[in-house]
């Protein structure tokens, strides 16, 4: 799986509540938490995001509650995959559960820039900034996980392992 998009980038530590506020748990529908994604870190956030972007960020990304509405409402509002150079556990747990790649890569967090274009190759993790042209190295994704991905998410996987069975 190969995806490009321009990047968006926000820092260390960034919270569950940060991503979706609580005031919008009240839904569990991706439509409407895509409208309000990110939007207590970037107001403005949801409605400059384009289909195909990709989050960059830096350590701890997605810490606090374990909601999955978080990892929801980026895939929701068309973030194709999130780089950051570390994730919290819950958070990269869930993501792979609602079928939303995320790469851990500490030197494409720091040196790629809010508005640069990025290729990511979710199998081999490499990552080149098209913008400058420089190539990164992010851990892969284990394959199991890539199959939950390619699969839309844990639901889907399980579902096509059932119906292979039968």
């Amino acid at each position: 799986m190969s995806l490009q998009g321009k990047v968006w980038k926000f820092g260390n530590d960034v919270d569950t509540d940060v991503i979706i506020a609580a005031r919008y748990l009240n839904t569990s529908d991706p439509v409407e938490l895509a409208k309000h994604c990110m939007e207590d870190g970037d107001p403005t956030f949801a409605a400059k995001v384009n289909t195909g972007d990709i989050m960059l960020a830096g350590k701890n990304f997605g810490c606090g509650s374990s909601r999955e509405h978080a990892p929801i409402a980026i895939k929701a509002a068309g973030v194709s995959c999130v780089v950051a150079k570390s994730f919290a556990r819950i958070f990269y747990r869930n993501a792979f559960n609602i079928g939303l790649p995320i790469l851990e890569c500490p030197e494409a967090a720091d040196e790629v820039n809010e508005g640069d274009v990025i290729s990511v190759d979710v199998g081999s993790g490499a990552i080149v900034n098209q913008t400058t042209g420089k190539t990164y190295q992010a851990v892969p994704i284990p394959d199991f996980m890539r199959q939950i991905i390619d699969a839309g998410g844990l639901i889907g996987y399980v579902k096509g392992r059932v119906s292979q069975d039968v």
